[in-house]
């Protein structure tokens, strides 16, 4: 039993990943936003490595009801009908679509945990869905892997804290670590750094800071809002979906 965090995606897809329940996080914003277009009424989103990979899927599935969506460096990408913030998710936008995304950090992520046992997503959107997952999973003795996004293959604050935040609700007790890696250990310290409040650590990191100067500072509001979007996405045959329902 244990319960890992990884703090980017680097090095821990393949064999890593294998037997073990993966939650992805990408707070800023992947994950929010895939939450919220869940909960508006979207079919499934098609995770994408590229915007190249995103025109040919786009083009493979064709249909009126196919979206393409994704930024690059914040931006959205051109010629794309949405981008990557969740307050463009809405029910008139979304809804019955198949969404084609791909982001800088995200994306690449959730496809890094491929050939996982089961894949969800989490975000503070969710925390509440995802929490309770990750407490079911890690009281009955299966392994538990979080896996950040990170920013550039590297350490994100946001991502860290988030990751720190489904700890804390896997365990329960605060005093119980029995089986967290080191990293699982430091993104505690961060909760008890920062507190309950979500949007200082997400303002705070530089993904934050970058959104806030390309003028998203309302999707940092927005993906602050604990259970605005109380989905679990599951990622599977290569499609994110609602978690379908127990038979």
């Amino acid at each position: 039993m244990s319960l890992d965090v990884a703090f980017t995606p680097i090095g821990h897809g393949g064999a890593e990943v294998q037997g073990r329940t993966v939650f992805v996080v990408d707070i800023l914003r992947a994950t929010t936003t895939i939450c919220a277009a869940l909960h508006h009424g979207a079919r499934a989103i098609v995770p994408a490595a590229s915007t190249e990979e995103a025109l040919r899927l786009g083009q493979t599935l064709g249909s009126d009801d196919v979206l393409l969506a994704g930024e690059r460096n914040t931006e959205r990408i051109p010629g794309f009908a949405l981008g990557n913030s969740p307050l463009e998710m809405t029910p008139e936008a979304v809804r019955g679509k198949l969404l084609v995304l791909t982001t800088t950090n995200g994306t690449g992520a959730l496809l890094a945990a491929q050939g996982a046992a089961t894949v969800y997503l989490a975000a503070a959107v969710n925390i509440g869905q995802a929490g309770r997952r990750a407490r079911e999973i890690h009281r009955g003795g299966g392994d538990v892997l979080v896996i950040c996004a990170g920013r550039e293959g590297g350490f994100g604050l946001d991502d860290a804290y988030c990751a720190g935040r489904l700890v804390q609700a896997a365990i329960g007790d605060k005093k119980n670590t029995e089986g967290l890696n080191d990293a699982a250990l430091a993104s505690l310290d961060l909760v008890r750094r920062y507190g309950e409040r979500w949007e200082r650590p997400l303002r705070l990191s530089a993904a934050g800071r970058d959104l806030i100067a390309a003028g998203f500072r309302a999707d940092i509001t927005e993906a602050a809002r604990p259970d605005a979007y109380p989905v679990l996405p599951q990622f599977a045959e290569r499609r994110v979906t609602l978690e379908a329902p127990a038979s």
